[in-house]
């Protein structure tokens, strides 16, 4: 077996979890990967192409690469108050949000995603990279932005509030975790199915036992570099669900695709979403 493509973020939960594959210290069981680390959007861009063997993808984007790819139960990014945020300068409405002008990290986040759900229908969006989204709202080039990632963090320091905690709404109309990211396998590689998910979880037990180690790896390449923020947000998104999503996991993510499904935002997802 040649070397597999790997694809995930910059962001600190997705270098702290691919610490130990990425630094040789994890028993990949003789797997070899070609590490490739890139904007959320463009590795959502990638799969639909489908250049990469396994990568990080918004779960919005699982539908319209899903003849491709099947979703493994590890390595993602679920979990309860980590939704993302609509945030916009002070004396903003959310009441004034439709029609307006908004950023948003992506056409195929899931943030996108979970806005056009509120909304009730696709809005009319920009799409920026992340880091970017927060300074342009900030300037008045939008009137708001769906933020993501440690953003979450460190939107008040660019002088915004918040109007929705996206997150929120869907815990509270659902009652389920909210589904953001995923890690996908290319179907014609799923007899290396465990040997990926093993190498996967002892990755992130490495990171979990040992976070000082990771520390210099993650702060190479987070946008945000203030050590208490990143430390955060590898406590927030880094959770049971990154083991393993459980029934409850994989009940949110079929509700989020079906929601948007039936509303015309999403295509129809097969029965075999995920790997056996």
């Amino acid at each position: 077996m040649g070397l597999l493509t790997l694809g995930y973020s910059p962001c600190p939960n997705d270098t702290f979890i691919f610490f130990g594959i990425a630094n040789g210290i994890t028993d990949t069981a003789g797997l070899q990967f070609d590490i490739q680390l890139q904007d959320v959007e463009r590795l959502n861009r990638m799969a639909i192409e489908g250049t990469m063997d396994v990568t990080k993808i918004s779960i919005a984007a699982l539908p319209f690469c899903q003849e491709r790819y099947q979703l493994l139960p590890c390595g993602g990014a679920m979990g309860r108050g980590c939704g993302p945020l609509l945030v916009a300068r002070p004396g903003f409405a959310l009441e004034n949000v439709r029609g307006s002008r908004v950023a948003v990290p992506g056409r195929m986040t899931t943030a996108h995603l979970l806005f056009s759900l509120f909304l009730g229908t696709k809005p009319d969006v920009e799409p920026l990279p992340f880091e970017r989204i927060m300074p342009a709202v900030a300037r008045g080039d939008f009137d708001c932005g769906v933020i993501i990632h440690e953003g979450r963090f460190t939107f008040q320091r660019y002088g915004l509030v918040e109007l929705l905690d996206l997150g929120r709404w869907w815990e509270e109309e659902t009652g389920l975790p909210i589904p953001l990211g995923g890690i996908v396998l290319r179907r014609d590689l799923g007899h290396l199915s465990q040997q990926i998910q093993s190498a996967i979880r002892g990755s992130v037990a490495y990171a979990v036992d040992h976070p000082e180690a990771t520390r210099a790896y993650v702060r190479q390449h987070a946008q945000e570099m203030d050590e208490s923020v990143t430390r955060e947000h590898i406590r927030l998104y880094v959770n049971p669900y990154t083991l393993d999503l459980g029934l409850e996991g994989r009940a949110a993510i079929n509700r989020l695709l079906d929601l948007g499904a039936s509303r015309g935002l999403l295509p129809e997802t097969p029965d075999d979403l995920f790997v056996p």
